[in-house]
């Protein structure tokens, strides 16, 4: 079935969930590399195993979770899974909004907040170190996991978007590396905010596949009044449908409510995320300024 699926299909999913994987994945290795750094810098390589205990815990829970939902949905048929679908389309894109307009506005402290907390878990003891680097990376893990199971609902079982996040994920641990032995030099700033204007694109379509889902289900209503139809001048088969319909959930037959949802997110996130930055405040004279940014002004990371 999967080698039947057409090149730019396979391109496709592989591209969007690779996406997803290396956004998400360079997040949480930028999360786990200042907090290893920060035990290294302070004569504190004892905390480390505590550091990387957290660190599996919270991958083991993240898989658990994908392979919970993933394999759960996949085993219920007819309309209780379109609700399904429709329920984890919706909570995947308020999870993942809230993500990435977090990330923009913590992007500037997240180092500082990240070094000052694990400070006080060192401080602790080892439990708390470990609890810090499981909730840190936990967080960045549920919120992959909700997407991916979003995004691949529309692909009909192909194993291709797992694929493409493994391989994302893997980038994002080499490029990981590369940074901290200051091997590559990106700037995160410019990076995190094209990935993450791609990603609320791809929110908004899952939002629009999640809302005809529910509509299917009479759960929300509409689903027989169309916006417009543009099936016979749209060949969702060709490599700009499936493209479109791979990446964004587009299709050339959407319900007002649908084309009204997907059109009012994309105009209020995209706002709220491209919205200019306030500079921070001068810190007073004779006093440090606590906050470091996570890059510095060439891209690489705060050491």
């Amino acid at each position: 079935m999967y080698l039947a699926l057409s090149t730019p299909t396979v391109a496709t999913q592989l591209f969007g969930s690779g996406l997803i994987g290396l956004r998400e994945g360079l997040e949480t290795g930028i999360v786990v590399m200042i907090l290893a750094a920060f035990l290294v810098k302070s004569d504190r390589r004892d905390q480390l195993r505590w550091l990387w205990s957290g660190v599996a815990v919270a991958v083991l829970m993240v898989l658990a979770i994908f392979a919970g939902i993933h394999y759960g949905t996949s085993t219920i048929s007819g309309l209780f899974a379109e609700a399904v679908a429709g329920v984890a389309s919706l909570v995947a894109v308020c999870v993942v909004t809230g993500m990435v307009l977090w990330m923009r506005g913590a992007a500037a402290h997240i180092s500082s907040d990240l070094r000052r907390g694990l400070a006080d878990a060192v401080e602790m003891g080892g439990f708390a170190v470990l609890s810090l680097a499981f909730l840190a990376v936990g967080r960045e893990g549920v919120e992959t996991a909700l997407l991916m199971v979003g995004y691949a609902e529309n692909t009909s079982g192909s194993s291709w978007p797992l694929l493409g996040l493994l391989l994302g994920i893997v980038l994002a641990v080499v490029v990981t590396i590369a940074l901290y032995f200051g091997a590559v030099r990106i700037n995160l700033a410019t990076f995190f905010t094209y990935t993450g204007a791609l990603l609320v694109l791809v929110a908004a379509g899952i939002l629009g596949y999640g809302v005809r889902a529910l509509q299917m289900v009479a759960w929300l209503p509409g689903n027989n009044t169309l916006a417009f139809d543009a099936s016979a001048h749209y060949d969702q088969s060709s490599w700009y449908g499936t493209t479109l319909a791979g990446l964004f959930n587009l299709r050339p037959d959407p319900t007002v409510l649908q084309l009204v949802c997907w059109a009012v997110y994309l105009m209020v996130v995209l706002a709220l995320f491209l919205r200019p930055r306030r500079r921070p405040a001068a810190a007073p004279v004779g006093t440090t300024a606590h906050t470091v940014p996570v890059g510095s002004a060439d891209g690489t990371p705060a050491s």
